[in-house]
């Protein structure tokens, strides 16, 4: 039985991102119990970590191709018609990650000479903003990767 492809950098992002957001939660809720007052960063924390976790998760499915998807129109056409079907699907994708890559790293750069500060803690705002760039440009590896397999056959559409 093949192994099944892996996103190992981008699991391992997600997972910290969410033991980070348990963690932060769990302490800010027993500090409210005992002292009756919370941590002022733990919401921007946990905010830009579910950022994290989204993308970096999204980034595991692609490349696991788990993402949901309707392939009864797939599984319908014959092979050639079926490949560029597939070809759009990652043309549609690539295009709006190349985008997101795009506009993410200007806003990125834009922070960063503005030095803007979060509202919350006061830190250069760019630090929460340039990981949206890097985790959307992993994304595009990952469906790239992805699609290379499918259109090999390498990929199972079920799994």
């Amino acid at each position: 039985m093949p192994s099944r492809p892996d996103a190992r950098l981008e699991r391992v992002l997600a997972t910290l991102a969410l033991v980070i957001i348990a963690l932060i939660s769990l302490a800010n809720v027993v500090v409210r119990y005992v002292t009756h007052a919370s941590f002022a960063f733990t919401e921007e924390f946990s905010v830009f970590l579910l950022v994290v976790l989204t993308f970096a998760g999204a980034s595991v499915a692609l490349r696991r191709n788990g993402h949901i998807r309707i392939g009864m129109l797939e599984r319908a056409l014959p092979k050639g018609p079926r490949r560029a079907l597939i070809v759009l699907q990652w043309l549609c994708g690539a295009i709006v990650l190349v985008l997101i890559v795009w506009f993410g790293a200007k806003l990125a750069w834009q922070e960063y000479q503005w030095q803007s500060l979060s509202p919350g803690l006061g830190l250069p705002q760019w630090w929460y903003i340039a990981w949206l760039p890097l985790l959307a440009a992993l994304m595009l590896l990952r469906l790239t990767q992805q699609t290379r397999d499918r259109l090999r056959g390498r990929l199972d559409d079920e799994s």
